[in-house]
């Protein structure tokens, strides 16, 4: 620690009355300069060799203002404390200056700071106060019974408490830099445990949606198999129905002949035919087999029809027309009604032909002709 020196303060000198000799009297043994030239009859040296005694009349007195160069510096063993507002530095002023820049950082702690020892003159320490009567420091020292019980409490603990909470010290926490490191490692675990439930949060949520599309992925694939299923029922009730409607039809409809066999189909192309294609379906058999009624209906025509030798022509209740040609023989007659399954004629060769057969023709009631295998097999007939 510097030392500071005093600033001396200008000595006031007294102006002698006449007869008042300064070696005499009561004052004599003092002098009434501390900082000037005298000495005292004990032989203190105040000044340059003078004593309070010697009387020096032809001397004038004035006020004495010293210089820099006048003023001799303290040098010695103790040096004065600069004073601030009429007190100086004590190690009770210093404690409490450590205190406040302790406090200030928050980490410093009693253990870490070496003692002090701060030695004064006793000129100077006789008029210090007593630490306790500072303000704000007096509350800082406890009784002597009391110092000596919390000495060691004293003696382990922090030198301060700035940056501790409340909650803290309730916990039994002392230490700031302990308590600041908590606080650290507390708000990082907080931290960590945000970004954990975060994290969580995600993969639950991934995992949410990974099981919704899982489901929707397995109520897709039972929907379209349910879908399957029913398309796959309804087109065999379909079927189902189909047949049992051409069975139905079939009962109603009959083959027109027997022992046959199919030569040529509906829309061959060939010279032997003047529209250049074949217009019916051919049933080769034996001269004389019998030509059945497909369906029941009224004979519309029966006799000779040029290339198509004899025909005969039955109209069905919807209008369509069977033709019947080429037969070596005709049994019915124009205007009859007849069932399925009555004998209407014999298989020939009459005609245009190059052998005995049954050239059948389908006609729909507007005069288009059509293939008669289609028809028969729409009715439920296996050609």
């Amino acid at each position: 620690m510097a030392s500071n020196k005093p600033a001396p303060e200008a000595p006031y000198r007294f102006v002698p009355e006449p007869g008042n000799d300064f070696g005499t009297g009561p004052g004599a043994a003092y002098g009434t300069d501390y900082g000037s030239d005298h000495r005292t009859d004990r032989g203190s040296e105040f000044g340059n060799g003078f004593r309070a005694g010697a009387a020096e009349p032809d001397r004038a007195w004035e006020e004495w203002n010293p210089t820099e160069e006048s003023v001799r510096p303290v040098r010695g063993k103790h040096r004065v404390a600069k004073q601030r507002n009429g007190l100086a530095r004590s190690s009770t002023v210093l404690g409490v200056g450590v205190i406040a820049a302790v406090g200030a950082g928050g980490m410093a702690s009693a253990q870490t700071k070496p003692p002090v020892s701060i030695s004064l003159p006793d000129a100077i320490s006789d008029n210090l106060p007593e630490a306790k009567s500072l303000p704000g420091v007096g509350a800082l020292f406890a009784g002597e019974s009391e110092a000596d019980k919390a000495g060691a409490e004293t003696s382990a603990a922090p030198l301060t408490t700035a940056g501790i909470t409340t909650a803290e010290a309730e916990q039994g926490t002392t230490d700031a830099g302990e308590a600041l490191r908590a606080r650290i490692l507390q708000q990082a675990e907080q931290q960590q445990d945000s970004a954990d439930a975060v994290a969580k949060e995600a993969e639950e949520k991934a995992a949410a949606e990974k099981a919704a599309a899982e489901a929707k992925k397995q109520q897709d694939a039972a929907e379209a198999k349910v879908t399957a299923a029913k398309k796959k029922a309804a087109e065999e009730a379909k079927k189902k129905a189909e047949a049992l409607r051409l069975a139905k039809l079939a009962a109603s409809y009959a083959i027109p002949t027997s022992s046959y066999t199919i030569t040529s189909t509906f829309g061959e192309a060939g010279s032997m035919w003047s529209s250049g294609y074949h217009t019916g379906l051919d049933f080769a058999a034996p001269t004389g087999t019998p030509i059945k009624a497909i369906h029941g209906g009224t004979i519309k025509s029966a006799g000779w029809s040029g290339s198509y030798g004899y025909r005969t022509v039955l109209e069905l209740e919807d209008g369509t027309e069977l033709w019947f040609c080429h037969q070596s023989s005709i049994g019915v007659s124009v205007g009859q009604k007849v069932t399925t399954g009555d004998t209407i004629g014999r298989v020939g060769a009459t005609g245009n032909v190059t052998g005995p057969h049954l050239h059948l023709e389908v006609h729909t009631p507007d005069g288009t002709g059509i293939d008669p295998m289609t028809w028969l097999r729409d009715r439920g007939l296996t050609v």
